[in-house]
């Protein structure tokens, strides 16, 4: 690996995104790795962009809760993840790599003194603590079993996606069409293991639902209390569902509505990819491959589902991206105070090779491209 740099733009309203990206029509290791620019988060003006670390296939990266750390993933079949301590230049110093606990990595997640891992290959999650450098260390593996009903997708299980539930990682099983939740120490990870405890599943989806990420609306205690509900893009029947959350820390479907109202490409399908909140949670964003536009949602807290339970989704908009296959984005932190006008999503398009910033009015939820930036197979990127 290598790290180069370049000096940092300075603004009031400057933020730093990080890119991970995949091979450019080559095998893994031929020159992709990880990029940093800058964007203006009152414009969406992209900056110049400089290749920071020439690392194998890191598809997807996660900034420690300090912001002094970076991750990525190395998405093989014999996977890794990799540390990298931020430099006062804007470069990145290399920390070391080890195997990821499974095959194919593709989601990662930096939490105090350890990182989440999900294995989409074996469907592993893996847990690896850092050591006092900030360098991961060896996985703890927890394997799972069970399949779906679409023989060519989920012919065994399929770790997608890992977020933090009240704390605890809920893995997303794209293969099994469950949510599984794991202890949040080490110390309890562990004793699982040791012990062949299996996970707890806490939400099963319709056969051949296929759900790859969800984002988290926040309960009334906060961040770290209970969840109002989750919102789950499934990518295989192109659906958003509505999850709320029970006595005992599962979650029930409380409803589901499309990804998007776009068409259908010619001849082929929509696969949702990432989605996430507006900051105040009031928008949700899925971005759709096929189509190739950024669905808009309106959150109503204050309605409830058809089953007398969750918020309601209230489809406003579909906008092109400016791009093809849209694998991730980023929605920016508002740039002044108060509730922002709209809303700038910086969006990575794998197919295409650019990077593309959007508008989102918050009247009626349609954008506009602001900006584009082309970028090597860009597939994902993290607001620093």
């Amino acid at each position: 690996m290598t790290s180069t740099s370049s000096a940092p733009v300075a603004a009031a309203t400057s933020r730093t995104l990080w890119l991970g990206t995949y091979p450019d029509g080559a095998d893994a290791g031929s020159g992709e790795g990880i990029w940093r620019l800058e964007v203006d988060a009152a414009t969406g003006e992209l900056g110049e962009p400089a290749l920071v670390a020439v690392t194998p296939s890191p598809s997807f990266l996660a900034l420690d809760p300090a912001g002094t750390r970076l991750y990525a993933v190395t998405e093989t079949e014999h996977g890794a993840v990799s540390g990298f301590a931020l430099t006062a230049d804007g470069g990145l110093d290399p920390l070391g790599s080890v195997p990821s606990g499974g095959s194919y990595p593709c989601h990662v997640v930096a939490v105090d003194g350890a990182l989440w891992v999900t294995n989409y290959g074996d469907g592993t999650f893996a847990v690896l603590p850092l050591d006092a450098d900030g360098a991961p260390t060896e996985a703890l593996r927890l394997g799972h079993q069970g399949t779906g009903p679409d023989a060519d997708r989920q012919e065994g299980p399929h770790a997608h996606f890992v977020g933090a539930v009240a704390g605890d990682p809920v893995v997303v099983d794209l293969g099994t069409d469950e949510l599984r939740a794991y202890p949040r120490t080490v110390g309890d990870l562990r004793a699982q293991v040791e012990g062949g405890m299996p996970a707890r599943v806490v939400a099963t989806f319709p056969g051949g639902a296929g759900p790859r990420h969800f984002a988290v609306l926040p309960g009334a205690a906060g961040v770290d209390g209970a969840p109002a509900a989750l919102f789950v893009a499934t990518e295989l029947d192109s659906r958003v569902y509505v999850l709320a959350p029970g006595v005992d820390g599962s979650f029930e479907v409380a409803g589901s509505v499309p990804a998007t109202a776009a068409p259908l490409p010619e001849g082929g399908r929509s696969y949702p990819s990432h989605v996430a909140l507006s900051a105040d949670g009031s928008r949700l964003f899925v971005a759709i491959r096929g189509a190739d536009v950024l669905s808009t949602f309106a959150v109503s807290r204050d309605a409830l589902g058809p089953d007398g339970a969750g918020p309601v989704l209230e489809h406003l908009a579909d906008t092109p991206l400016g791009g093809a296959w849209p694998r991730h984005f980023a929605v920016l932190a508002p740039a002044g105070d108060g509730t922002p006008e709209a809303d700038l999503v910086v969006v990575a398009n794998q197919n295409s090779s650019n990077l593309t910033v959007l508008r989102i009015d918050r009247a009626d939820g349609a954008g506009t491209l602001v900006d584009e930036l082309a970028i090597p197979v860009p597939a994902c990127v993290v607001e620093a």
